[in-house]
């Protein structure tokens, strides 16, 4: 016989107390109640729970103390708080403070489920969390070992959770496993890149509309944030969202509800919010272009994946693991690296980090002879470590001379009118290019527009440039 699953609602309101009794008996579990913090504490002691509800505001204390006290005593316990409706603040409290997640008072019955389930799913799918985490996220400097770590912890949340790194890093493939470390591992992952949806259709796409709201809506269509109830919405380059939109989105998020276009009525979403961008949001919320309430409200935990230039010595294994799955889907012997071809990575600055080894390791595979591949195989750009464009651009910022390449400080004056400052506005103008292509997932458009450039003016500088 299967036992019982057990949960704590600590509230100082009989009638609240009530309401979540009789909700969570309905679901098939056991309640005990208290009515403060110090009989919260008692029954903890007593007692395994698969899940606490607790009040912001007690007689004795506050709830936070309890989230806290239960998320380093109890660690398996999920802890959710209940707020007053529309304190957001509270809430994202209660979040980085360890909650699982919240409900706002009134408490929505169906909101109390979801939540209620989720916990429950996240228990039966308990796991050793390093172990499978590994499995997606290769590596073991410490860069890594304690992204690993914080993945584990977080995936045991609602919490939304922002993520931050260069193009190339891996963003998606954290948000993936988090999902799938998570209680929402059996719903569906919706992943959504803001920057490629026009702003006029954004709102249609994200919270669907109804028959007839526009001119071209002859069926009804559900949204993004339809698509990934029960589940998990990654907001892929959240920052390219326009203002407008975010005032939107913001209020999704907060009242965990949306309204299609053209519906009357609001219809409650169970979602979770994962975000990332490689731009340095903060700096747009000073800016002014970005909101400051929606950069508070999705970056309640916030991780920062790695550039590949700081975890060089996970490049061997990392490498070989890249070659080892390219080769076994072409059916062919796995090559392995040369020492000359491993001290040419080594050397890289791989301003397109984990993406760019995978397409130079590809081009490699495709084009060399033999099981071994050398330095030569690699076709590496010129630049053996190629700085930020923002580097580059800055002015008095000494570029990084290529392997070969004539640096003008070693020429005399003669030689450097003819020679060098050709040379040298090349090599500036081929990492400043390949830079803003990275940045824009190689859309040309969007990367002449990023330059200041014609979209035929890049052309021909990529045909000059031999930038493939």
């Amino acid at each position: 016989m299967a036992e019982t699953r057990s949960a704590l609602v600590v509230d100082d309101e009989r009638d609240i107390r009530e309401l979540l009794v009789m909700t969570l008996g309905r679901m098939g579990l056991r309640c005990d109640t208290a009515s403060g913090l110090g009989e919260a504490r008692s029954q903890l002691l007593r007692n395994r729970y698969d899940l606490c509800l607790t009040d912001m505001r007690l007689p004795d204390g506050s709830g936070m103390d309890l989230i806290a006290e239960i998320s380093q005593k109890y660690p398996n316990t999920p802890v959710a708080m209940i707020t007053a409706f529309g304190n957001v603040e509270a809430a994202v409290d209660a979040l980085k403070a360890g909650a699982f997640d919240f409900v706002a008072k009134p408490v929505d019955l169906a909101v109390l489920r979801d939540l209620v389930r989720h916990a429950l799913e996240l228990n039966d799918t308990r796991r050793s969390a390093s172990e499978a985490v590994g499995s997606r996220l290769y590596g073991e400097s410490p860069a890594m070992i304690k992204l690993r770590q914080t993945i584990g912890k977080v995936a045991r949340s609602q919490a939304p959770v922002y993520i931050a790194g260069e193009s190339g890093v891996g963003k998606e493939l954290v948000a993936r496993t988090i999902h799938s470390e998570g209680g929402r591992a059996d719903g569906p992952f919706v992943p959504v890149n803001c920057g490629a949806i026009p702003a006029e259709l954004m709102e249609s796409e994200f919270f669907g509309h109804k028959k007839g709201s526009f001119t071209g809506a002859h069926v009804d269509k559900p949204g993004l944030f339809q698509a990934a109830d029960g589940g998990t919405l990654f907001l892929d380059e959240v920052a390219e969202l326009p203002l407008p939109m975010q005032v939107k989105l913001l209020r999704a998020i907060q009242e965990k509800s949306i309204r299609p276009v053209g519906a009357q009525a609001e219809l409650v979403v169970d979602v979770r919010i994962l975000s990332a961008t490689h731009k340095d949001l903060a700096a747009l919320v000073a800016e002014g272009r970005f909101r400051q309430d929606l950069y508070y409200r999705i970056n309640v935990i916030e991780l920062r994946v790695p550039p590949l230039r700081e975890r060089l010595d996970d490049l061997p294994g990392l490498a070989a693991k890249i070659l080892h799955r390219l080769a076994g889907s072409q059916g062919r012997p796995v090559p392995r690296l040369g020492e000359d071809a491993q001290e040419a990575l080594r050397a890289y600055g791989f301003p397109g980090n984990v993406r760019e080894l995978e397409n130079i390791l590809e081009r490699a595979l495709a084009l060399a002879e033999g099981e071994v591949l050398n330095a030569s195989d690699l076709r590496l750009p010129r630049l053996a470590t190629q700085a930020p464009l923002s580097e580059l651009q800055n002015a008095g910022a000494a570029p990084q001379q290529a392997a070969g390449a004539v640096d003008p400080r070693t020429l005399n004056p003669r030689d450097t009118a003819t020679s060098a400052l050709p040379s040298y506005i090349e090599e500036i103008e081929r990492a400043a290019i390949q830079q803003a292509l990275q940045e824009n997932r190689y859309n040309k458009t969007r990367t002449a527009a990023a330059l200041g450039i014609t979209f035929r003016a890049l052309r021909y500088k990529l045909k000059k440039l031999g930038i493939d």
